[in-house]
């Protein structure tokens, strides 16, 4: 297996290959990863690997507070994660290759990256000033019936759509025509259904194409059910799919 050392930047989401990542980054630390980034030449990615926290706090404690008034923030690169911080992230993540950013005139940055590879964190460096990670690169195979269980999906998706639609009383847009590659499908599927972190984490570490796809048919029919019963939807995109300040 290929391994690579990366910066590693822990959201409280979880990144799958092939989908956008937009970030507003204003913490030190991964602003400093963002000002090294930019100095990679143009013609070369500028990649950073994306990984679920398990346990821990995307944005770190910048001031006293509840409920010790006299604490003092936590500083540098492994703040918020615990004296080992690879324990605090799940364990597969996903490199991600940045291809804007623009720096702001506060010294903030916007920046817009994509989802590549799938890796397996090994390791953890928190002596520089962002974290850095050892991380080994993730095949994807199609396993078995992978098309057939693509069109499955597919269709248990669009069905989804549809309730999803109905239950918030909104028009149903599909934003253009589906993919059919299996992979692409189970990618797209695990990051536009409402599901929590640990699911979705699940969906992105499967062994195989198949595999997410097998996953994702249940969890579509499932979840389809559900909304039938309901007659109306709570605020979900607040309370599954927390807004990343980073």
């Amino acid at each position: 297996m290929t391994t690579v050392r990366l910066p590693l930047f822990p959201l409280n989401t979880v990144l799958f290959p092939g989908l956008v990542l937009p970030l507003n980054v204003f913490e030190e630390r991964y602003r400093a990863m963002m000002r090294t980034l930019l100095k990679t030449p143009e013609d070369e990615p500028r990649r950073f690997a994306v990984v679920a926290i398990r346990d821990g706090h995307e944005v770190a404690p910048s001031a006293p507070g509840m409920p010790d008034p006299t604490a003092v923030p936590e500083r540098g690169a492994a703040a918020g994660f615990g004296a080992d911080p690879a324990k605090a992230f799940h364990g597969v993540g996903c490199v991600a290759d940045a291809a804007t950013i623009r720096e702001r005139a506060d010294g903030t940055f916007e920046v817009l990256a994509t989802g590549t590879t799938r890796v397996r964190l090994l390791s953890v460096d928190s002596s520089g000033p962002y974290l850095m990670a050892e991380l080994e690169e993730l095949p994807e195979e199609p396993g078995d019936e992978a098309g057939a269980l693509a069109e499955g999906v597919l269709r248990a998706f669009r069905q989804y759509q549809k309730r999803l639609a109905g239950a918030r009383e909104r028009s149903l847009s599909t934003g253009g025509d589906l993919p059919d590659e299996p992979s692409v499908v189970s990618y797209l599927v695990a990051a536009a259904v409402m599901l929590d972190t640990p699911t979705k984490q699940r969906l992105l570490q499967a062994p195989d194409t198949a595999s997410r796809l097998r996953d994702e048919l249940r969890l579509l029919r499932s979840e389809t059910a559900i909304i039938r019963t309901l007659p109306s939807l709570p605020a979900s995109d607040l309370t599954r799919a927390p807004t990343s300040l980073n």
